[in-house]
């Protein structure tokens, strides 16, 4: 693999994590319906004229997840032509382009179905959870592509270890928690609490909206990963010396701790929109160490006990 292959992979990687902030930008800011119920597009302009705000946010977005579009499905060419058949990049990518895809019609849906600004539906927490999921599927796809085009690897990887199922079931649960967090950010833009005492009585009250009864899942979710990705990290540090390994395990204990202070800050400050793209950046920083950590281990020599 060359560097500039290796450079454009993580430029691609940062700008799709980009547009996943901005779409949620557009959720946060009730902007979802900008362009009509036009796609692809914009109240049936291709470039929309005297845009109101929430037309040039939903269509800067839009013109953002189509780039992103571009620059994958060059990803794919770039990788192909560069690595010999069987190399696991050529799967990575190709699913990045598939996942790509899948974002393009799920966005679809989300507009032509009327999926955006105050619906509160179950159709509406449906297609957003699977928005997010695939969104990050999409990401895995990109980091183990910009992974092996920086340091070669041998195709067949290595043998599936403790850890690596461990890390793995990490990754399960990192979905499910931002799932929730999908959930709970929806609840928050459409049923904004006053204050902080009205937030609990929302999320308890019987007559609440089913958005904001499941508001309260997600901490305790984020709670019980907390515990056991820190066992499974110092675990994973005391079985292998490999710096890089080592340094993904401390930095992934870093951006949970900071994960952690960015959840109470969002529920005391009832949820600003800064607050909600800061929590969704490092949720995509930690999903991202996580798919880093799994291919470390995985292609890593036998582990070796030693103390810390």
């Amino acid at each position: 693999m060359t560097s500039g292959l290796s450079r454009y992979s993580w430029a691609v990687l940062a700008f799709t994590i980009f547009v996943l902030i901005t779409g949620a930008y557009v959720r946060a800011t009730g902007s979802g319906a900008g362009c009509g119920s036009h796609w692809p597009l914009c109240n049936g302009q291709v470039i929309p004229r005297t845009p109101q705000i929430e037309t040039a946010i939903e269509f800067s977005h839009r013109v953002a997840s189509g780039l992103s579009l571009v620059l994958i499905l060059v990803l794919v060419v770039l990788t192909w032509r560069s690595s010999e058949r069987g190399h696991p990049i050529r799967r990575s990518s190709a699913f990045a382009l598939l996942f790509i895809f899948a974002e393009a019609l799920i966005g679809a849906w989300l507009v032509l179905y009327h999926l955006v600004t105050t619906n509160d539906s179950m159709g509406r927490a449906i297609a957003i959870t699977l928005h997010l999921v695939n969104t990050f599927f999409l990401l895995a796809s990109l980091t183990l592509t910009a992974r092996w085009a920086t340091i070669r690897t041998d195709r067949r990887l290595g043998k599936r270890r403790l850890e690596f199922w461990l890390v793995g079931l990490a990754c399960l649960v990192t979905l499910l928690l931002s799932a929730s967090g999908a959930i709970t950010a929806l609840g928050d833009t459409l049923f904004p609490p006053t204050n902080l005492l009205d937030s609990f009585r929302q999320d308890f009250s019987t007559a609440a909206h089913f958005l904001t009864k499941l508001r309260v899942f997600h901490p305790f979710i984020a709670a019980g990963l907390g515990i056991y990705l820190a066992a499974v990290l110092l675990l994973v540090k005391h079985r292998h010396s490999e710096i890089s390994i080592r340094t993904l395990a401390n930095g992934l204990i870093a951006l949970f701790v900071w994960q952690g202070f960015l959840g109470m800050a969002n529920v005391v400050l009832l949820a600003p929109v800064w607050t909600q793209l800061l929590h969704l950046l490092t949720s995509t920083m930690i999903w991202v160490s996580l798919i880093l950590l799994s291919a470390t281990i995985l292609e890593s020599p036998a582990p070796v006990m030693i103390g810390d």
